[in-house]
């Protein structure tokens, strides 16, 4: 006869969790319990289990590791390394003569980052946009462009980089005679 009980659920090792994660990420005990806020000997103790850290310092603990308390509890542990091929890119049309480019996988709660390229004379749009209240660092990687960015106009070349808040509004424009390619790295995600 089937047992109608739940199925089992393996029990998470936390502070295991936590120092894989450290030891991923090349960082010491004395670091990480800097970011944290905790002594580094508190740390060691959750780390191998002769510790339980409140909820409170578990948050405290996954923040300066990178990660989400969730993450700590996922089945496997935190999310792996996601690699998009180039030719694997979500893109867009947009704008004029214009290609946006997914680069970060969904679903990154921190970090969004998209590469555009431009056409001779491609643009955003015709009228500049805002999106959220995100901190937005635009980068030229190849081209010249003309970025609007709340009544101001600078002309980027290859190389440069400007921030401003995405709740600004901006439009981007290829003054160049080739393709321009730029990228918008947003935090927290905005689109």
């Amino acid at each position: 006869m089937p047992s109608s009980a739940p199925d089992a659920v393996a029990e998470v090792d936390v502070g295991e969790r936590l120092r894989d994660i450290r030891r991923l990420r090349h960082a010491t005990l004395r670091t990480i319990a800097d970011r944290a806020g905790v002594s580094e000997s508190f740390l060691s103790q959750v780390e191998r289990g002769r510790a339980s850290a409140s909820i409170a310092s578990l948050q405290r603990i996954a923040g300066a590791l990178g990660v989400a308390v969730a993450d700590l509890f996922e089945p496997g542990g935190p999310p792996k390394p996601r690699v998009i091929r180039r030719e694997e890119r979500p893109t867009l049309a947009f704008g004029i003569l214009g290609r946006k480019h997914l680069l970060t996988p969904r679903p990154l709660q921190h970090l969004e980052v998209f590469v555009g390229e431009f056409d001779p004379g491609g643009s955003t749009g015709a009228e500049p946009y805002a999106h959220g209240d995100s901190e937005e660092l635009f980068v030229v990687l190849t081209g010249t462009v003309q970025l609007e960015l709340g009544g101001s106009t600078y002309e980027l070349q290859s190389g440069d980089s400007i921030d401003y808040r995405s709740s600004i509004p901006h439009r981007v424009n290829n003054v160049g005679e080739e393709r321009a390619e730029v990228m918008w790295i947003i935090s927290p995600p905005s689109y």
